[in-house]
C-alpha cells in the first residue's frame, strides 16, 4: 500500500480538535482560513505521495556517502529536494519581506508530518533550514537577512544547526569551539563538531553552518556561548556562492536507520563566520531555533508513526493466516481481535500525538499573533510533551508494525523494519525524552503550575459540556484531569528536585495520555469512525495514566536507595 497523506484527520483535528479557527481568525493570519489550508494541504499530500514516498526505500539501501572528500546523497534525493524547494514547502512561515509564505505554524507543521511519513532522511534537510531561517528572523543583523534569508527561503542554500561536540552532548556548556575576531566584523571559528545532521549535500548552492563557539575570555558554561553563521562557501560580492571556507566533513556516521540522510562530523580550521546575535548570547538564540525543532522532531516522530501504521495496516489486510471468526476480513489476519487491537493502538495513539503537537503549533500562533503570555506559556507547556509523545509514539508504533507482519516484519524486504531502525533517533536528538521530561516538571513547573491548570481548567470544562451527548466517554477524561490536576499539585509541592526528576518521565506520559483523552473526546462529538476510535481510547488507553502518575508522585527514595553495588550484584 503506498504512503497515502492523512487529509481527513487533518481536516478534523484543525476543524473540530485543536482550536485552528482562532488562528484563522487573527488579523495575522486572516488570510489563512480552512479553504485555503485545504488547498495547500492537499497539494502537499499529493507531493508526498508521488515524489517524496518512493524515495524512502531507495534512501534506505543507497545511503549518502563520503566519496573523496565530496558527499554523495541517494539517488533521486536531489530531485525530491528541488520539489520541496520548488513547492515552497520550506518557507511556508518565513517571513514575506524576504520570499516566505507567511503561513501560520500549525499549517507547516501538517506539511512536515506528511513529509515525515514520506521519507524522514529527506525532510531532516528543510527541517534544519526552517529553524535557521526563524533563528536569523530573529537574532540576525539586517545585513545578515538580507543576504541569507532569500537563499534559505527559496531552498537554493541549505542550512544545519551545530551544537554537538565529543565531551558537549546534552552538557552544552561544555563545548570548546573557538571563535577568534578578525579584526573586520568577521570571526575565526576553529572546532570539531559531530552529529550534524545533514552538514553537507550535492544538490544547493550553499550549505550555512550556525554554530555555537566562545570568544576569548568568555565565562565557562553556556553564558559564555555565542552563536555564528558560518557558510560553506563565502558569499561573494553579489552575494553568490565564492571561495571555499575553511571547513569541512571529516566522515559520515554508519547509523541504525536514517541512511540516506548524512550525520556529519564536520572540522573548522579557522573558517570565517558572522556573529549572530550579541557577544555571549547564543544559546538564546539557538533555543529560538531549538524549541521549534522540538514541535518538528515530535512529529517527525508522528509522521514516521502514520507511515508504519498504514504499511501494516495494508499488510494485515492482505495476509491470510490461521481461522478468523466471521467474514468481514475475507479471512486476513486483521479479523484476529489481537491483530486489531495492535492496530487500534496504533491508529489512536498516533492520533493522540498529532493532536497534542497541533495544539502546540496552535499555541505558537496564537502566541506570535496576539502576544498573549496565555498562548506563550500554553506552548511552551507544550513543547516537552509533543517532542517526547511524540517520538516515543514513532517508536512504539513502528515496533508494533513489525509484530504485525509477523516474521516477515524481521526480513528487511518488507520494509516493516525501517520505519523502526529510522525513527528510534527521534527520542536522543533535539533534546533526549528524559531531558524533555525533566523539563517539564522543572522549567515549566516554575508558574507554580498555573499553564497546567488553565489546561486542565479547560478540559474539564469540555467533558462537563460533553457529558450531555457522550456521558460513558466525558466521565473517564474528566476523571482523569483530576488525577493529573492533584499529580501537578504535588509534584509542585515537592521541593527537592531529585523528587521530580525521579518521576518525570512517567509523569509527561500520564500528562500526554490525559491530553489524548481529551483530544479524542473532542473528535468523538462528530460521532461516526471518529467516535469510535476514541471509545477504544478513552477506554482501554487512557487508564494507564493511573499507574503514570502514581510513579511521578513516588519521589526519588525509593528509586535513589538503590546503591551503586545494587545494580551490579
Amino acid at each position: 500500500m503506498p504512503y497515502r497523506a492523512p487529509l481527513d484527520d487533518f481536516r478534523l483535528l484543525l476543524s473540530h480538535v485543536v482550536g485552528y479557527d482562532a488562528v484563522a481568525g487573527t488579523e495575522r493570519f486572516s488570510d489563512s482560513g480552512m479553504e485555503t489550508v485545504e488547498a495547500v494541504l492537499t497539494e502537499a499530500g499529493k507531493m508526498c505521495e508521488e515524489v517524496i514516498a518512493p524515495l524512502n526505500r531507495s534512501g534506505d539501501l543507497d545511503p549518502a556517502v563520503l566519496e573523496n572528500g565530496k558527499l554523495r546523497t541517494p539517488k533521486g534525493f536531489a530531485d525530491g529536494y528541488k520539489a520541496i524547494a520548488e513547492g515552497g514547502w520550506i518557507s511556508m512561515s518565513a517571513d514575506p519581506d524576504f520570499g516566505g509564505m507567511g503561513l501560520p505554524l500549525t499549517v507547516t507543521t501538517c506539511v512536515n508530518d506528511m513529509l515525515s511519513s514520506a521519507c524522514l532522511s529527506l525532510q531532516l534537510n528543510p527541517l534544519m533550514t526552517q529553524g535557521q531561517i526563524e533563528a536569523l528572523e530573529h537574532h540576525a543583523s539586517d545585513e545578515l537577512k538580507a543576504l541569507y534569508l532569500p537563499k534559505l527561503i527559496s531552498g537554493e542554500w541549505a542550512g544545519t544547526m551545530n551544537l554537538t561536540e565529543a565531551q558537549a552532548g546534552s552538557d552544552v556548556g561544555a563545548l570548546s569551539t573557538k571563535a577568534e575576531p578578525n579584526g573586520d566584523g568577521t570571526y575565526a571559528i576553529t572546532g570539531q563538531k559531530i552529529y550534524i545532521t545533514w552538514g553537507d549535500n550535492d544538490f544547493t548552492g550553499n550549505v550555512c553552518h550556525l554554530v555555537l563557539a566562545r570568544l576569548p575570555g568568555a565565562v565557562p558554561g553556556t553564558k559564555g556561548i555565542s552563536l555564528f553563521l558560518v557558510p560553506r562557501n563565502i558569499p561573494d560580492e553579489n552575494g553568490n556562492p565564492g571561495v571555499a571556507n575553511s571547513l569541512k566533513v571529516v566522515s559520515v556516521e554508519h547509523k541504525l536507520g536514517l541512511h540516506g540522510s548524512p550525520t556529519c562530523v564536520m572540522q573548522y580550521e579557522g573558517a570565517t563566520g558572522w556573529l549572530v546575535g550579541e557577544e555571549n548570547d547564543g544559546m538564546r538564540a539557538m533555543f529560538t531555533m531549538m524549541n521549534n525543532a522540538r514541535l518538528g522532531v515530535g512529529v517527525q516522530g508522528i509522521g514516521v508513526a502514520e507511515g508504519a501504521y498504514q504499511h501494516a495496516l495494508a499488510y494485515a489486510m492482505d495476509r491470510k493466516q490461521g481461522k478468523t471468526p466471521g467474514s468481514e476480513s475475507g479471512g486476513t489476519i486483521i479479523g484476529h481481535a489481537d491483530v486489531r487491537r495492535m492496530l487500534a493502538t496504533m491508529k489512536a495513539q498516533t492520533f493522540a500525538a498529532r493532536a497534542i503537537a497541533l495544539a502546540q503549533a496552535v499555541a505558537i500562533d496564537m502566541g506570535n499573533a496576539t502576544g498573549a503570555p496565555e498562548w506563550k506559556a500554553r506552548a511552551a507547556l507544550l513543547t516537552p510533551v509533543t517532542k517526547a509523545f511524540g517520538t516515543d509514539t514513532g517508536i512504539e508504533v513502528s515496533n508494533i508494525g513489525i509484530q504485525v507482519h509477523g516474521g516477515m516484519g524481521y526480513v528487511e524486504e518488507t520494509g516493516a523494519a525501517q520505519f523502526a531502525r529510522d525513527v528510534r533517533v527521534t527520542a536522543i536528538y533535539e533534546g533526549t525524552n528524559g531531558i524533555q521530561a525533566m523539563d517539564l516538571v522543572g522549567r515549566k513547573m516554575m508558574d507554580g503550575g498555573e499553564a497546567a491548570f488553565r489546561l486542565l481548567d479547560e478540559i474539564e470544562a469540555f467533558a462537563e459540556q460533553a457529558k450531555g451527548q457522550l456521558p460513558d466517554l466525558a466521565e473517564p477524561v474528566w476523571q482523569a484531569a483530576e488525577t493529573l490536576r492533584e499529580a501537578v499539585e504535588a509534584l509542585v509541592a515537592m521541593e527537592d528536585m531529585q523528587d521530580r526528576f525521579a518521576g518525570a518521565v512517567p509523569f509527561l506520559r500520564g500528562f500526554a495520555l490525559v491530553l489524548g483523552g481529551y483530544f479524542h473526546l473532542r473528535a468523538a462529538m462528530q460521532g461516526g469512525a471518529a467516535e469510535r476510535l476514541a471509545r477504544f481510547y478513552i477506554q482501554r488507553m487512557l487508564p494507564d495514566h493511573v499507574g503514570q502518575l502514581a510513579h511521578a508522585r513516588a519521589g526519588a527514595e525509593g528509586l535513589m536507595a538503590l546503591t551503586v553495588e545494587d545494580f551490579a550484584a
